[in-house]
């Protein structure tokens, strides 16, 4: 028989004291979600018949979890950062904020601090032999028209798929630059083809998923912030369309208005154009921004990054 005690007053006098709840010191914000993570696990330990043994694989599972640092890798994989997107999207309805490109999940491996370029900028360092790519595109706001002087802030994995900053052997802020759009709001920047990667199979987010039955794979995709005075901020990051897990993205970050179009192409005048030889790619994309005067929407959202203050 399965006993259940949490709805006894003398329990929840004790979720309470252990919350801070009975005191004035501390934070009333941190303690209300103490309480409510306390109540909700005791109930799911209750419900759900959890045994010690679970209970403590579940705690050591959040040691690994942190002394691999992949917390922010299996936030994604759950799907609860997509979540949060879902319902900014509901908030964003709600109060009648629409139009502009759709945001999609940032993920845990952005590095701030990148070199700012004007107009273009090169982001490999030329030591991945992985096909040339050449991307372009403009930054507009929702009436259409460009915006100059826009920050597009991009990031993507080389053809391991793996990060500089976060992978040792990639040169500094290798496939990361900042770059500011010209007077016709256009961008433009050379790299490599980025590779899709998936979660390090000895790790404690494969691990996990192996006991949901899911993989955890991503399709080729390039991350985005984008900003601009008086407007919004967006993150936001494209998949390349062909790619095998382009609706099967472990992190749910697919949407269908950020799926680019990628061009392969040995056209060698085209080529030659571009001061390259041999085979190569192209993408097109814009970014539609919206107007915002709330100087906290101009921001990105706060959260522990690489090299961020």
């Amino acid at each position: 028989m399965n006993v259940k005690i949490s709805h006894t007053a003398e329990v929840q006098k004790f979720l309470e004291e252990a919350s801070g709840l009975h005191n004035e010191a501390g934070d009333a914000r941190t303690k209300a979600l103490i309480y409510r993570i306390l109540r909700d696990s005791v109930n799911i330990i209750e419900d759900l018949a959890v045994t010690p043994e679970e209970f403590w694989k579940a705690v050591n599972y959040l040691n690994v979890l942190g002394a691999r640092q992949e917390a922010g890798l299996v936030v994604a994989g759950l799907g609860l950062e997509h979540y949060l997107d879902l319902l900014m999207d509901a908030e964003d309805e709600q109060a009648g904020k629409t139009g502009g490109t759709p945001r999609t999940i940032e993920g845990p491996l952005y590095v701030a601090g990148a070199p700012l370029s004007q107009g273009e900028a090169r982001l490999d360092d030329g030591l991945d032999p992985g096909v040339t790519l050449f991307m372009q595109g403009r930054v507009f706001n929702t009436a259409g028209e460009p915006l100059a002087g826009a920050v597009v802030d991009v990031w993507h994995a080389n053809t391991g798929g793996t990060y500089s900053y976060f992978d040792a052997s990639q040169s500094e802020f290798n496939l990361r630059r900042r770059i500011v759009t010209d007077a016709e709001g256009r961008y433009r920047f050379r790299s490599i083809v980025p590779s899709g990667y998936g979660c390090p199979p000895d790790g404690p987010t494969q691990q996990l998923l192996d006991q949901l039955g899911r993989h955890g794979q991503r399709p080729a995709h390039v991350h985005f912030f984008i900003s601009a005075p008086d407007h919004r901020h967006l993150t936001t990051q494209i998949n390349l369309d062909g790619e095998k897990y382009l609706h099967d993205d472990f992190a749910y970050a697919t949407r269908d208005e950020l799926i680019a179009k990628i061009t392969f192409s040995e056209d060698q005048a085209r080529a030659a154009a571009y001061g390259v030889s041999g085979r190569f790619a192209e993408i097109e994309f814009d970014f539609t921004l919206q107007s915002s005067a709330q100087p906290e929407e101009q921001q990105r959202h706060e959260r522990a990054r690489a090299l961020e203050d």
